[in-house]
């Protein structure tokens, strides 16, 4: 299977989460899947999506729908992980195009949650940690968060912090940013 090197699929990921402690029985799940697909050529952001998950694990606390204003209603309408993940790799072509996140979380949670469901990983080996990567290249000692790394570009925070199609939209002004810079595009 032949590599698509003509976008890099963005993903941010927001999955069920606590204030403190785990609660006994739960486990963290993918509730949204934000995707943000960034033309290569060109270093433009084309579009962006965000898939609802029903969590199967696991509730939306009172913390989560406070950081991601996601509530146990709305994912309760979304679809299942493994639909999800299917739709990822028919729409997306993610198991042929290479992929980025914010830092490794959101590579470590997919891989744990399709280890844990048996659903096969949606994406390929081709993973870019768009943090480390700021950071080596903006020559930052320590990783930035996304709106840090936003502030320091001069670039402004779209949408809601903690949604992931907003943050994949965000972490992709980020990349087209780092790709127009250092490709000499356009700007």
């Amino acid at each position: 299977m032949a590599r698509l090197l003509d976008q890099l699929i963005i993903i941010d990921i927001e999955a069920t989460c606590w204030q403190g402690k785990v609660p006994s029985g739960m486990v963290s799940d993918i509730i949204e899947i934000g995707v943000c697909t960034l033309d290569l050529a060109t270093g433009e952001r084309l579009e962006k999506e965000s898939i609802l998950v029903r969590p199967q694990r696991s509730t939306v606390s009172p913390f989560c729908t406070e950081l991601t204003t996601l509530t146990q209603a709305r994912v309760d309408g979304g679809c299942t992980f493994s639909k999800a993940c299917t739709h990822l790799v028919e729409t997306y072509k993610t198991k042929r195009r290479p992929w980025a996140s914010w830092g490794d979380y959101d590579r470590r949670q997919f891989e744990r949650q399709c280890r844990d469901t048996g659903e096969p990983y949606p994406f390929g080996t081709s993973h870019l940690n768009l943090k480390s990567l700021f950071s080596l290249l903006c020559g930052h000692r320590r990783e930035l968060g996304m709106a840090r790394a936003l502030d320091h570009l001069g670039l402004t925070l779209e949408g809601t912090h903690h949604r992931g199609d907003d943050d994949a939209w965000n972490i992709g002004a980020v990349a087209s940013h780092l790709l127009k810079r250092y490709r000499g595009l356009a700007a």
